[in-house]
């Protein structure tokens, strides 16, 4: 898992494959900032976790190397962005094997510099009766691969950032999980 912010999605699918709903292993979570509490959740959950900032690299393919060589080292199957702030180009052996998250319902609000409050603001100052979450197998543009499953909930008229972030995230939590069972149908 590659993420920069919070690691809430990263705890939650932990527990998914604690309880037995989803059939895998969290090998790895790398972020590209130091300050991501996601790191403290990897390591409170004892799952190896590296910080591998763009700005430490002569240049962004430098960055995504050392990205990929963690990722080659660890033998990942899959390689999920959750919250994860950077753009890592697909290097071809990882084609159709990096899926990202994504708060609102692609294509809309999509695209670099949307994330987090950003899109639900957006989503909110669009007038939008539904938002929901996307999960989208990554190419080498923000928010444009494939869209592999989608849920949707309502926007309230009394909703602000905080409260349609919130129920957003519970379709995530949700969504995730999802995606990764169709995944698995997928390849039987």
């Amino acid at each position: 898992m590659l993420l920069s912010g919070s690691g809430r999605s990263l705890e939650n699918l932990h527990e998914c494959i604690l309880r037995g709903d989803v059939d895998g292993e969290v090998v790895l979570v790398i972020s590209n900032t130091p300050k991501a509490y996601g790191l403290v959740r990897a390591q409170r959950l004892g799952i190896e976790h590296h910080t591998l900032r763009p700005r430490d690299y002569p240049d962004r393919q430098a960055w995504s190397a050392a990205v990929y060589r963690q990722l080659r080292e660890h033998d990942v199957d899959w390689v999920l962005l959750l919250g994860f702030l950077a753009l890592l180009p697909i290097e071809p052996d990882f084609e159709g094997r990096v899926l990202n998250i994504h708060p609102s319902l692609l294509p809309k609000h999509g695209g670099a510099g949307m994330y987090g409050n950003r899109v639900h603001a957006a989503v909110l100052a669009a007038g939008d009766r539904e938002s929901g979450c996307t999960v989208h197998f990554c190419d080498d543009e923000y928010d444009r691969g494939t869209v592999l499953h989608q849920r949707r909930c309502p926007v309230h008229p009394d909703d602000d950032v905080e409260t349609l972030a919130a129920r957003v995230f519970e379709e995530e939590k949700r969504a995730l999980p999802e995606a990764l069972r169709k995944l698995a149908q997928l390849q039987r």
